[in-house]
């Protein structure tokens, strides 16, 4: 058969199971779009802006644990595309972008929107292609999966050149689609080592990152934690290993953890770190963090033992394979003196949360929320004090649950990251927490979630200011409070009406209770403006540069 290279790659993306692509279209990537009009497995979600697109694929890929993929035109596209790449690396989120590029003849010649793609991409992608040839791509676009999700997942960006996709070649057959590498084994010596130190341990702490979702590790992580009968802290991109309501659970640990979180890792003999890799927001001052701590660190990702800080068992594996040869090592405990005391820090060291009761307080609109989603549920964050608000309180019961941008804290992932999870979860809810800052870096793709009828509930919490950069100005740098306010408010209930979007106002609600629950049980995207105080900080939090057990707590 014949094909141009436009059409090998819509071929093969359709032989990898994709079923929808978040994208814009140029005149770099026009055969590719002209291809793609022309399959009948794949849908196209038009989005208003490449970075849009890109984290509408994050969004695919955080819930479904699979590769997702999206299109952009070379030149600006490409250059528009490259923080939702990044944030996709460090997140290791598994997502492939494939950009138009201008005919190899022009690269070179400053032609028009032309950019060294392949080379701005390298530093910030897990694998970078530049097909060259058209047959080429049946070697790069399987490959681009296979790597995507192998290991450590992450992003791969293919660049294609106008003239590559437009050139036809004769194909006697299709290569087998890119699938995940083979699991390789773990070394016996050291899992026998870590059992030996946890058996030994006294104080034991089990700590979470996104590695146990990205593994789907989750439910032998909390049989490992039952069995040891360890508390277990989560990072932020690990909330939801185990239900937050689960008596072991110690919730997210780190810059704004509950106090009684940070304690009980001070006082811990050993800590056992599971698919985390001591981000400098979860450990505070490297040097105090569980000063009086063995540790035993399982990594898919050989970079990250001993990185910030030193393992004295580091297992390379994929931890649900560790966790199989790991958890039948270790002695079955009951509860004891350590776990009342963790009980008693709980009681002692709680996480106060004020206003609970009233719907447009900044922690009160979380509760609300909680209360009334009914069914299946996804929830979505822009970045700052509403994320870490949700973080705090939040009651996640399941992986893959809860999306949010942790390694780079991008503003402007949350709207369409919540579009992405709605089009794979097209019968669940997904709500947004987003603020008045964030909504702003991608409030475009309000349209694009009206166009898809995206079930996504927006909850704005607008206090009209860079709420968390607010906050630090006003406790670190002498109440200076300087570029964080607003000094015009955005009217965001008439911004919506002009994307055809349905909104409400909770400030000017008579009943905000009753309007909040009529607005998350009606199907379709809707805009809930939640007013906010901007004096409402998130609490508790430790000062930047600061060790966990030097937290602010009020």
């Amino acid at each position: 058969m014949n094909y141009t290279g436009a059409e090998i790659i819509i071929q093969l993306l359709e032989r990898q199971g994709i079923q929808q692509i978040a994208g814009i279209p140029g005149g770099a990537n026009l055969p590719m779009y002209d291809a793609l009009s022309q399959s009948g497995r794949i849908r196209h979600i038009l989005a208003r802006h490449e970075q849009g697109a890109g984290f509408i694929a994050q969004g695919q890929a955080r819930v479904t644990g699979k590769p997702a993929v999206f299109f952009a035109t070379s030149g600006p596209g490409a250059t528009n595309a490259i923080s939702a790449m990044a944030d996709a690396k460090l997140d290791s989120i598994p997502i492939v972008c494939i950009t138009g590029q201008v005919p190899q003849a022009l690269i070179g010649t400053d032609a028009f929107q032309e950019i060294d793609t392949y080379s701005l991409s390298v530093p910030i992608t897990k694998h970078s292609y530049m097909a060259k040839s058209p047959r080429e791509l049946l070697e790069i676009v399987p490959d681009a999966f296979r790597v995507a999700q192998s290991g450590r997942p992450g992003p791969v960006w293919i660049d294609v050149p106008k003239d590559v996709q437009m050139e036809r070649i004769e194909i006697d057959g299709w290569p087998a689609i890119g699938k995940a590498d083979t699991i390789p084994a773990v070394d016996p010596h050291l899992i026998e080592r870590a059992a030996a130190m946890i058996n030994e341990a006294r104080r034991p702490v089990v700590y979470v990152g996104g590695g146990a979702i990205h593994s789907n590790a989750a439910e032998k992580v909390r049989a490992f934690a039952e069995r040891i009968k360890a508390p277990t802290a989560m990072t932020l991109m690990g909330l939801g290993t185990i239900p937050s309501q689960h008596p072991l659970s110690l919730g997210m640990l780190g810059m704004h953890a509950a106090p009684y979180t940070n304690r009980a890792l001070e006082e811990c003999d050993t800590l056992i770190a599971l698919g985390a890799r001591f981000d400098d927001r979860a450990t505070g001052k490297v040097a105090q963090f569980c000063p009086n701590a063995k540790i035993v660190h399982i990594d898919i990702d050989a970079a990250e033992l001993n990185k910030i800080k030193n393992a004295h068992v580091g297992i390379v594996a994929d931890l649900g394979t560790a966790l199989d040869t790991l958890t039948p090592q270790t002695k079955v405990r009951s509860a004891d003196a350590w776990n009342e005391r963790v009980a008693y820090l709980k009681r002692t060291f709680p996480h106060e949360r004020a206003r609970l009761q009233e719907p447009t307080s900044a922690y009160g609109i979380i509760e609300y929320v909680a209360r009334m989603l009914e069914g299946e549920s996804y929830i979505t964050t822009d970045v700052g004090q509403h994320q870490m608000r949700v973080a705090q309180s939040f009651p996640f019961e399941k992986p893959r649950q809860w999306l949010t941008s942790g390694g780079l804290g991008t503003m402007g992932f949350g709207l369409p990251a919540a579009i992405g999870a709605a089009l794979e979860r097209p019968d669940a809810t997904v709500v947004c927490f987003s603020g008045d800052g964030s909504l702003l870096m991608n409030i475009q793709e309000l349209i694009t979630a009206v166009e898809e009828n995206a079930n996504v509930k927006i909850v704005l919490c607008n206090n009209n200011s860079l709420g968390l950069v607010h906050q630090q100005q006003d406790l670190f740098y002498g109440k200076r409070i300087f570029a964080s306010n607003y000094s015009r408010a955005a009217d965001f209930k008439t911004i919506a009406a002009g994307f055809q979007m349905d909104a409400i106002d909770l400030g000017e609600s008579l009943d905000p209770v009753l309007a909040l629950a009529d607005a998350l049980r009606t199907r379709g995207p809707t805009l809930i403006n939640v007013p906010i105080d901007v004096t409402q900080k998130v609490f508790p939090m430790v000062p930047p540069g600061g060790a966990n057990c030097e937290m602010i707590e009020r």
